[in-house]
C-alpha cells in the first residue's frame, strides 16, 4: 500500500513537534509546518528519519498560504491522509483592557487557518474517499480562564467547527475530531511562577502537569484504524480538569 501522509502544523516544537514524531514513528511521511524556526524544524524532521519527513516554511496567516501549504504537501508526498492543525498562539489578557487588534491576530492565527486548511485538506480526501482531520484546541475553550477570554473564544469555536465538517464529511470517508490538552510542560509553561503553578496543580486530580508525548499519544489513536468509528468528538488530556 502507498504510505500515508500526515500534515502537522506548528510541527516545530512543543505539541506540535511531538505529534510529527509520533506520526513518523507510525509511519506515516510528516509534512512539518513551520513558521519562522528553521533550526527546529530540522531538527525534528531529523529525528521522525531523512526521508520521512519534509519541513514547510508558511506562514499561515498570509492570503493563500493554507492553500498553498496543502497543494505543496498534495505534489511532493503524493497525498495527504491525515491533517493536525495544531500551530496557534495565546494571548492573554483581562476584557477591559483586552485589545481588539489581539482579538484579530488570534482569530487569524488560531482559527481561521484551521478553516482554509480543512477546507483544502477535505478536497483532497474527498477524492481518496478517506482521510483524517485532528484539529488541538484546549481545556480552556470548555472551562473558560480567567484572562483568557480571547483566547478561549478561538478554541471553542474550532470544536464546534469540528463537529459541523465531521457531519458534513462523514458520508466521504473523513473523520474530524479534536484534541483538547489541558496544561502541558512547554516551553509556555516552564518559566511560570512557583505560586502560578501551584494553583493550577490544585486544579488538577492528577496533580502534575501533562507531557507533549501524551497529547501525541491520543492523536496518533484518532489518525489510527482503531479510532475508525469516531468522528466529531474531543478526546481530553488534562489529567481529570474535565470529564465531560
Amino acid at each position: 500500500m502507498t504510505q500515508q501522509v500526515a500534515l502537522v502544523t506548528g510541527g516545530s516544537r512543543g505539541i506540535g513537534a511531538a505529534c510529527a514524531i509520533a506520526l513518523g514513528r507510525a509511519g506515516y511521511k510528516v509534512a512539518v509546518h513551520y513558521r519562522s524556526d528553521e533550526d527546529a524544524a530540522r531538527q525534528v524532521v531529523s529525528e521522525i528519519g531523512e526521508g520521512q519527513a519534509i519541513a514547510y516554511r508558511f506562514d499561515l496567516t498570509r492570503e493563500g498560504a493554507c492553500a498553498d501549504l496543502v497543494k505543496a504537501v498534495k505534489t511532493e508526498l503524493g497525498s495527504l491522509d491525515v491533517l493536525v492543525n495544531n500551530a496557534g498562539l495565546s494571548i492573554d489578557q483581562i476584557l477591559p483592557l483586552a485589545k481588539p487588534s489581539d482579538f484579530d491576530l488570534l482569530l487569524n492565527t488560531n482559527l481561521k487557518p484551521v478553516f482554509l486548511l480543512a477546507k483544502a485538506a477535505s478536497r483532497v480526501m474527498i477524492k481518496q474517499k478517506s482521510g483524517r482531520i485532528i484539529n488541538i484546541t484546549s481545556v480552556v475553550g470548555h472551562t473558560g480562564n480567567p484572562g483568557q477570554s480571547m483566547y478561549a473564544a478561538t478554541k471553542a469555536a474550532i470544536t464546534a467547527f469540528t463537529q459541523s465538517i465531521a457531519q458534513e464529511l462523514g458520508a466521504a470517508g473523513i473523520l474530524a475530531n479534536c484534541v483538547a490538552p489541558g496544561f502541558i510542560e512547554t516551553d509556555m509553561t516552564k518559566d511560570l511562577r512557583v505560586e502560578v503553578k501551584q494553583m493550577i496543580l490544585s486544579r488538577i486530580p492528577l496533580k502534575r502537569l501533562g507531557r507533549v508525548d501524551e497529547v501525541a499519544a491520543a492523536v496518533d489513536f484518532l489518525a489510527s484504524a482503531k479510532a475508525s468509528y469516531i468522528t466529531g468528538t474531543t478526546l481530553h488530556v488534562n489529567g481529570g480538569m474535565f470529564t465531560s
